[in-house]
Formats: C-alpha cells, structure tokens, sequence
C-alpha cells in the first residue's frame, strides 16, 4: 500500500500509453515538481569497453615438472631416504628396494654384456679371415649383424636396469630421485611390499613455476582472452599483487563445475605461491572498439529484460528497453536502445518504473 501511494504520488494526472503498450517505446509520464528536483540524470556517450571481472581459482603444479614414481617390479622397500615436503637434489638416493626380478635382470645384463664380448670377438676373426680370403662377404656381414644384435640386446637390459635405479648388488637397487624439487607425495615406508602394478611411490614436483588456474562461467567467457594481464590475490598474503597473463584457455567446459579452465603460468623461485592455494583473479580488458556506456546503476533488471528511464524534453520520463553487449559493476556497454547524449535517470528509477507501468 505504501508503494501505490508513493507511485500516486511522484506522477501527475497527465500521461500517455496504456498497460498494453510496447516496453521498447515505454509508457511516459510527468513527474510532480518536488520528485523532479531530486533527480539525478546523466548523458549517455561512447566509451571503451572497460571490464573488469572477478575470477576465483586456485595455485596447481605445473604438469610439465611433475614426476610421479611407480615400480616396474615387485619387492620389498627395505629402507627410504625422505620424507614428504623434503627438498631433494637429481640423483639423490630416495628408496632401497630388493627385488627377485631385479636379480634376474641383474643376471640377463652379464649374460647380454657377455654375449657382445664373443660377438666382438668373432667379428674380429671373420675381418681376419675375409682379408686372406678365406671367408665370403656374406659371412662377414653376418658376423657384423650378430654384434649389433648383441649390442642392442645388452643395450635394452641396461636401459631397464637404469629405470629401476643403481645396482646395489644382491638383488638390491637404489632408486634415485629423477629431477631436483620436493617430496609432495609418499606412499611407501621401509618394510612396505612393492609391487609392479602401477601404485605411485612417491611423487617429485618442481615449484619453481606453478600455475595458476582460474574459472570461467559461461556470462564472463566473452570478456576473458589468451594475453590479458590479471592481478593475483590470496588470503595468505592480504595486500600484496601477483601479477600474470592468461596463457590458454580450455575449449572445453568441465562437466562437474560447469567452467572453462584458464591458465596462467607464474614464476615461483621465491615459493609463495603453494599448490592447493585459493586466489582471486581480477581481470582487465580495455577494448580498442568504443560502445554506448551508463552507469549499472542506472540498469532495471524485469521480466528477463533490462530498461532504463530515459528523461525527454518537458520533463516526460520514458521506459525505454536495451540490449547489453556487457557490464561490470560501474559500466553498462549498451548495444542498442539509446542514442548518445539521451539523459538516463540515475536516482529513483525502480519508482519511476513501476509508476509509467501502470499508466
């Protein structure tokens, strides 16, 4: 009741339009002279596309210096070397483990090592033999084939052998941390069962850089591109900028959050930045393309549409409907609906809307 009057009493008696009247065009309506001088207007002009978004996110390591460790065999881990959140160096010895299968490849190594020396040998003698002419080429070709067979088989044991580790002698092997980082995975004690079907042991991570990935919702993708310069905050450090550049963008929604993936690698010598971390990711963009701009304010929100009240000559006052190429919380950019230099009503317009509704 207190909302009808209130609407009775900021129009005059005069109007035009109906109940039926398009919203594009808008009912107007005079104001009594007492509202009137308490309205605020603004002109509406051209201005660059100015958005600035709010992103959530969170600190991830970067995949690229991430090593995750699994056993190609199976043991027992008799001993290890670390702890989760150690910092270790390449080469450094992590874990013992003792291994039946690793004795075995320890036996295939000597006999393929074997193997080459008698190949070598051989080949010597046909060489040999083939200058006195007391072989054919054919025969010397195959004594040649016969070493790089054994070579390439002695070759692929070696390889095997060095992705378990060093051999320690035994059945026994040191595996070695693969790059230089921090432990931020362990699952594996001393005295624990290895076993070679793809369990992670312990997990290696570079932080030096770290990425920063930030969501997308679907109304904001319009005004986020690959290039474009963010400033970075956390809870951990009130106060203080990261600052970065969206290096890719998924094309590709996640089908659990209903967001587009945003990347943004960070250098992280110093360590701040901690995988797990949530951050705020502010964002923006300065078009070169200039639109219509008012101010979100000034925006009527109805009917899944948006108005304005824009003031005429005479002081009538009009509902006049637009289409919004964006916005943020200061800034409206206006598609269509308004002309440059039209006066938009800034102060009171839900009441003004709701009275020319009823006319």
């Amino acid at each position: 009741m207190k909302i009808a009057v209130a609407v009775c009493a900021v129009f005059l008696i005069s109007c035009s339009g109906s109940n039926d009247t398009n919203k594009e065009q808008g009912n107007t309506g005079k104001m009594n002279q007492s509202f009137l001088n308490n309205i605020k207007t603004i002109k509406a002009g051209f201005d660059n596309q100015n958005e600035e978004l709010t992103l959530t996110g969170k600190v991830d390591y970067d995949p690229d210096k991430v090593i995750n460790y699994a056993s190609l065999v199976n043991g027992i881990a008799e001993r290890t070397y670390f702890s989760l959140g150690d910092k270790v160096q390449q080469g450094q010895t992590l874990l013992d483990i003792r291994s039946s299968d690793l004795s075995s490849l320890q036996s295939d190594a000597i006999s393929a090592e074997s193997e080459v020396k008698i190949a070598q040998r051989e080949l010597q003698t046909a060489q040999s033999m083939y200058e006195d002419n007391m072989l054919s080429e054919r025969e010397l070709l195959e004594a040649q084939a016969k070493v790089k067979q054994a070579q390439a088989t002695f070759s692929k044991v070696q390889t095997d052998m060095g992705v378990h580790g060093t051999n320690k002698g035994n059945g026994k092997f040191a595996i070695k941390s693969p790059m230089t980082g921090y432990i931020v995975g362990k699952n594996i004690s001393s005295g624990s069962t290895v076993s070679a079907d793809g369990d992670v042991l312990f997990t290696v991570a570079d932080l030096s850089t770290v990425w920063i990935t930030a969501n997308v919702y679907a109304s904001n993708l319009q005004f986020v591109n690959e290039g474009m310069e963010v400033a970075i905050t956390t809870l951990s450090y009130p106060g203080e900028i990261f600052n970065g550049k969206i290096s890719s963008l998924s094309q590709i929604f996640d089908p659990e959050e209903k967001v587009l993936k945003a990347r943004i690698v960070m250098d992280n010598k110093d360590l701040r930045l901690k995988p797990e971390m949530s951050v705020v990711i502010k964002l923006k963009n300065m078009a070169s393309e200039q639109f219509m701009a008012i101010p979100s304010d000034a925006l009527i929100f109805d009917d899944d549409q948006y108005f304005v009240i824009v003031k005429e000559p005479g002081d009538e006052f009009r509902i006049r409907k637009v289409m919004l190429r964006g916005h943020n919380n200061k800034t409206t950019y206006i598609d269509s609906g308004l002309s440059s230099d039209e006066e938009i009503v800034v102060n009171n317009q839900l009441l003004i809307y709701a009275g020319l509704k009823e006319k």
